[in-house]
């Protein structure tokens, strides 16, 4: 497994949005951006990560950072789920599972005894240099949107 820590390069990526876009680290050079990583699009605790960056999506553009929810979901779900809840963040699809490999979040998981393997619900804040500046793991979502402004306002 890949550990991402911070003061190291973030790894390149490219990825399919919801929308019809795309989303890179080369056009994001230059500026800040939170690539926030959940298991599964349409489940509570993912919903309510993706509200609580939307709520704070004008913060954030005011900091200059763009903020990304990734999941391993296709682009067609993302689709849903954005339009349903309104949500005001970009969301990126990993289908593949390059990108979360990359940064360490494929990992195993275990619910009721079985074990397997699943997107680890993790943060990570990169600055405009593409260094990772802070990194979250194991996030616990309530509050976690805040302290991540947070984190941004302070760069």
């Amino acid at each position: 497994m890949t550990e991402i820590t911070e003061g190291q390069p973030a790894p390149a990526f490219d990825m399919a949005t919801s929308d019809g876009g795309h989303v890179s680290s080369d056009a994001l050079n230059g500026k800040p951006y939170v690539l926030y990583f959940y298991p599964k699009a349409d489940t509570p605790g993912c919903t309510t990560e993706g509200q609580d960056f939307s709520a704070l999506a004008a913060d954030f553009a005011a900091a200059g950072a763009t903020v990304i929810g990734v999941s391993r979901d296709p682009v067609k779900k993302l689709d849903r789920f954005k339009a349903k809840y309104d949500l005001k963040v970009v969301l990126a699809s990993d289908e593949p599972g390059a990108v979360t490999e990359a940064f360490g979040v494929w990992v195993e998981k275990s619910l009721y005894g079985r074990t397997y393997m699943g997107v680890e619900r993790a943060t990570f804040l990169i600055d405009g240099a593409g260094v990772v500046r802070r990194v979250w793991r194991k996030v616990r979502v309530k509050g976690h949107a805040a302290e991540v402004l947070a984190a941004v306002q302070s760069l």
